[in-house]
């Protein structure tokens, strides 16, 4: 496929069912919204958009995903609050994460927000919400959705993650690492031919540092999801392996839409623990939309 030559060597052996992976990166990625149930159900926003004719059905795994035949970026709905645009990949995590009201979360990186008010809206906006953004430029967009959706829950913070203050413990920590964005390709075309090495080695430093002190925060019994939208092995399976050879936690299979694939043992010379193969990976064409990683993990009582 025209755009994909240079992943094709890197990715190729380890992505299921190529040729649907490689034409669903060069289409445009469908119209996707999800409903703020901090301000409506989801039912409601169907009725608002079918007295507008826009065409809309709720994702088969999550009501509160709806996909739409034209962009909603722009109507009432948006400005009022009532729907965040976003890709169903990048959802996915905060289902992994499984929020639940009255607990103490930490969104590590938080900007521009979308897992951050969709914690928020998983926990209906009761217990603590820590969301961290420490790129200036990125906290007036965190802020804005933090405000516009409705979240009563959060405080927001401006710390380095890696030397995140001993605040906790939490009960669930999200890692949404700054990463290379591979899986961005279908938006982001200058993607199509993977990041440079040296690229995903300066972010794999980054990340190996984030999800440890991350776990340092958690509380026994606690939960960690580490997510990324790239395929690069070396900033996934790496990191996380990092983390089980560094401390006692331990991966757990979170219990998500039946067709990613599991995460990679091996990758070159590489070779990752057993239990890594209960990590997900996100392909663009499992679910039309956007490619991404991540790992769910306990700390042992």
């Amino acid at each position: 496929m025209t755009g994909l030559s240079d992943l094709t060597p890197r990715y190729r052996s380890i992505i299921p069912d190529w040729e649907a992976f490689a034409a669903t990166c060069v289409r445009p990625l469908p119209p996707i919204c999800r409903v703020n149930t901090l301000r409506c159900e989801p039912s409601h926003v169907l009725e608002r958009f079918a007295a507008q004719g826009i065409v809309a059905e709720p994702m088969p795994w999550d009501e509160a995903l709806l996909r739409t035949e034209v962009p909603v970026g722009r109507t009432l709905e948006h400005w009022l609050g009532l729907i965040y645009v976003q890709e169903a990949t990048q959802t996915i995590p905060v289902l992994a994460l499984d929020p639940q009201p009255g607990e103490c979360i930490l969104d590590l990186c938080a900007a521009p927000g979308g897992k951050t008010t969709q914690i928020a809206a998983r926990m209906a906006n009761r217990g603590c919400l820590v969301a961290n953004e420490p790129n200036g430029r990125r906290q007036p967009s965190l802020l804005a959705n933090i405000n516009r959706l409705g979240v009563l829950v959060a405080t927001v913070t401006s710390y380095r993650g890696d030397s995140f203050p001993s605040s906790g413990p939490y009960d669930r920590i999200l890692v949404d690492a700054p990463c290379s964005a591979e899986g961005t390709l279908r938006k982001e075309s200058s993607l199509r031919g993977g990041a440079t090495s040296s690229s995903i080695e300066r972010l794999a430093a980054l990340q190996r540092r984030l999800i440890v002190r991350a776990y340092d925060l958690l509380k026994p019994g606690g939960t960690l999801v580490y997510s990324t939208c790239t395929f690069a092995p070396e900033e996934n399976e790496a990191v996380v392996a990092h983390l089980l050879g560094a401390s006692d936690a331990r991966v757990v299979r979170p219990g998500l839409h039946d067709s990613f694939s599991p995460g990679l043992t091996t990758w070159n010379d590489e070779e990752y623990p057993e239990a890594i193969q209960d990590t997900v990976r996100i392909y663009p064409h499992q679910i039309d939309s956007g490619g991404g990683y991540l790992a769910c993990l306990v700390r042992p009582r």
